[in-house]
């Protein structure tokens, strides 16, 4: 009988000391004007949280780490509309 180890999901820093599974993170939404401001910059929304975390790094920045935890080739420059393999564009 073969076995079959488990591999943990890779875990993602959101600042202030949080971090997030990799695997259950479902939006991010950067935040502006009035509401960003004592390093609050992204609204991270997690699959079982009800209210989302919010995170002190950008958006950006919590998107490359999320791809690259789940295996991904990260988009690198501008966004040239190929987008990336199996995600509807958005606009």
């Amino acid at each position: 009988m073969r076995q079959v180890m488990a591999r943990a999901t890779p875990m993602v820093p959101l600042g202030y000391g949080k971090f997030v599974r990799a695997d259950r993170v479902f939006a991010l939404v950067p935040l502006e004007g009035p509401l960003r401001g004592d390093g609050r910059r992204t609204l991270v929304h997690v699959e079982g949280i009800e209210e989302p975390l919010i995170a002190s790094r950008s958006e950006a920045a919590i998107a490359h780490d999320l791809t690259v935890a789940l295996g991904q080739e990260p988009l690198r420059g501008h966004h040239d509309g190929s987008g990336t393999p199996g995600q509807e564009p958005l606009f």
